[in-house]
């Protein structure tokens, strides 16, 4: 049974975000809330919480996930970024974005792309998510929410605690968030001179990115 812990859309409860770590360092699947719309995260180095959320997710493992980082300074050590995708990240983060980039050795395999040996970095702009993740102190792995068969991702936190009740550890309201994915944007083209690769309009407008 899920907790449901409502936390203020902008001065969100320590309190509540110390319990709601509590969970994810003990191997939970939580709902969070993001700019974009809700998503369900996991500690960064649990497999067992990973495989919940893929399985929750109904999606196996050639499925990208996320990590969740609080700002650009924990990204070298997930992903190689060279100075100009820096520019670009650094000029449009935080944001309702999601980059793939080329992981480096210390992301876990089960996070990386089998194949290609990338990764999908984003930096929420939420409040709330960005208090979880200050109080967690370290990235989160997660994927946007969608319920089986639907097209939309979810964004009532009480909808998703009716329906995913009894699959989630806990479900962080915060109200309403925007019912759009984020925009996914590749970036690994540009370690060889190539340009940035519009994957799937979102949220955040790729003209931003000059796409």
């Amino acid at each position: 049974m899920a907790q449901y812990f409502e936390l203020h859309p902008e001065n969100p409860q320590p309190r509540l975000l110390k319990q709601a770590v509590a969970i994810l360092n003990a191997g939970g699947v939580v709902a969070v809330p993001t700019d974009s719309s809700y998503a369900i995260a996991c500690h960064l180095d649990d497999k067992s919480a990973a495989d919940r959320l893929r399985q929750i997710r109904r999606v196996d493992e050639k499925h990208l996930l996320t990590m969740l980082c609080r700002d650009l300074s924990e990204l070298s050590n997930y992903a190689r970024v060279d100075n100009k995708q820096y520019r670009l990240l650094k000029a449009i983060t935080p944001g309702a974005y999601t980059f793939i980039l080329d992981a480096t050795r210390e992301v876990p395999r089960r996070v990386s792309h089998p194949q290609r040996k990338t990764i999908g970095i984003r930096v929420p702009d939420h409040r709330v998510l960005q208090g979880l993740l200050e109080a967690h102190g370290a990235p989160l792995l997660a994927t946007t929410l969608f319920a089986p068969q639907d097209a939309d991702p979810m964004n009532d936190p009480e909808e998703i605690r009716g329906r995913f009740e009894k699959q989630l550890d806990a479900v962080i309201g915060a109200g309403p968030c925007p019912d759009q994915p984020t925009t996914v944007v590749d970036l690994t083209p540009m370690q060889t001179g190539g340009d940035a690769i519009l994957v799937r309009q979102g949220r955040g407008d790729p003209a931003a990115l000059g796409l």
